[in-house]
Parts: structure tokens; C-alpha cells; sequence
């Protein structure tokens, strides 16, 4: 029997969620276009939201970058560098714990915020709500992966959720069967985050998709407004054609 769940949560389930994630967000942006936002509510209360919004957004960002590279990178790369699974293992602690609580202090603001101001919970969805709740509840499951860890420093269970991550990616059959004695903790983390995945496309994450990252190298520039008055143009001042 618990081969069984296994095989659904860690081998089906996986699939699942990544279908539901891509063709969904494609769906809905296509033909939901004006629900493809992050309905700010910062007029409402500008209080609480800068420090929970900058923790929470630098927090998840740098926890989203260590997890995508550290499952999916193949082991052989981390090999070649020199770089040992003890010491990958305690870079996922130490950064991973020092990034989730941030995340963890910004939501903490975050969450406060709207459900206890009665203008921004008026104007809170469900979705809104359960995704942030969603959310938090992931981050705690991961902070508390970190006292399992500190258990396990030779990097052996680490090894066994690359392996799983990237045979779930390159379509290797009986992956899940690597994660039938992992730690219950570990198996509620990879399983709340799938589900995360799979209610991606009916939540406001989805402006995830649209950040503006190529902000970054855009050139600069300086808009300068002219003191010249209303009227246009003083009488006899010489006129160039528009280039």
C-alpha cells in the first residue's frame, strides 16, 4: 500500500501538476488577460507592506534559484567543480535557512496584513487568501527540513531527491521508488509544492510569468521637461524641421 501512494504522489502526480501549470497559464492568458495581474493593495495600506514585500519577494527568489539548481543540476557538474554533497548540504542550510526566514518574517507581515486590516481582507479573494496560506505553509515545512537535515550532513538524501527531481524531468520510470523511506517532512514538502504547481494558474502568481527582469540591462534615460511656455514657440525664434 505505501508503494502504492508512493508511486501516485512521486511518480503520477508529478506530471500532473507540471501539465495543469504550463497549459493552464498559457489558457489563461490567453483568454484571460485582465485577470493576469497582482491586484496591489498598497493604496489601501501602504504600512507593513514594503518590509513584508521586499523580505518575502528577495526570501522566495533566492529559495526558488537554490532549488531549481541544486535539484536539477546534474550530480556530475558538482562533481567536476570540486565540490562535495557535505558541502552542497550545508549551502542549502545555511543559505536556504537564512533566505526562508527572511521569507518567513515577510509573510508573517504579509499575512497580518490581510486579514486583519478590514479594508485589504474586503477586498481579498479566497484565492488570494488560501494561496498565501498555501504559501506559508510550504515555507514552515521547509524550515523544518532543516533540523532533519543537519542529521544527514554526508549529502545521501539530498543525492536521492536530485535523482528523483531530474528522472521525474527526463521521463525515467520507478523514480518514485527513490523516496519511499524518505522523511515523512521531505515527502509533505515535495508534495505541498507540487500542489502549489498545480493551483499556479488560478491564483495571482501567475505575474510571476510577466516579471520584469529585463528591466535589469535596459539602458537608462532621462526625460527632460522643457520651461518653454504653453504657447509654443517665441515670435522670430528659428524653427528646425523634426528629425
Amino acid at each position: 500500500m505505501r508503494d502504492a501512494i508512493t508511486y501516485i504522489v512521486f511518480g503520477w502526480y508529478p506530471y500532473l501538476c507540471l501539465t495543469v501549470f504550463l497549459v493552464g497559464s498559457w489558457l489563461r492568458f490567453d483568454r484571460e488577460q485582465y485577470t493576469w495581474k497582482t491586484g496591489s493593495s498598497q493604496l489601501l495600506r501602504r504600512r507593513q507592506l514594503m518590509w513584508g514585500s521586499n523580505l518575502f519577494h528577495v526570501g522566495i527568489l533566492v529559495i526558488f534559484v537554490g532549488h531549481f539548481a541544486g535539484l536539477l543540476t546534474p550530480i556530475w557538474i558538482f562533481d567536476a567543480l570540486g565540490i562535495s554533497h557535505t558541502f552542497k548540504q550545508w549551502m542549502a542550510i545555511v543559505i536556504g535557512g537564512v533566505a526562508g526566514i527572511a521569507c518567513f518574517v515577510g509573510m508573517t507581515l504579509l499575512i497580518h496584513r490581510r486579514l486583519f486590516d478590514s479594508r485589504i481582507r474586503t477586498t481579498s479573494s479566497f484565492g488570494d487568501i488560501a494561496i498565501l496560506l498555501l504559501l506559508y505553509a510550504q515555507l514552515i515545512l521547509g524550515l523544518a527540513t532543516i533540523p532533519v537535515s543537519l542529521n544527514h550532513l554526508d549529502g545521501h538524501e539530498m543525492v536521492k531527491f536530485m535523482n528523483w527531481a531530474q528522472g521525474i524531468l527526463t521521463l525515467q520510470p520507478g523514480v518514485s521508488a527513490l523516496l519511499t523511506d524518505a522523511h515523512p517532512v521531505f515527502r509533505a514538502h515535495l508534495f505541498l509544492g507540487m500542489t502549489i504547481f498545480l493551483v499556479f494558474p488560478f491564483t495571482r502568481l501567475v505575474h510571476v510569468w510577466s516579471a520584469p527582469i529585463w528591466y535589469l540591462g535596459r539602458r537608462g534615460y532621462q526625460i527632460v521637461r522643457s520651461g518653454r511656455p504653453a504657447g509654443g514657440l517665441p515670435a522670430g525664434a528659428p524653427r528646425y524641421p523634426a528629425r
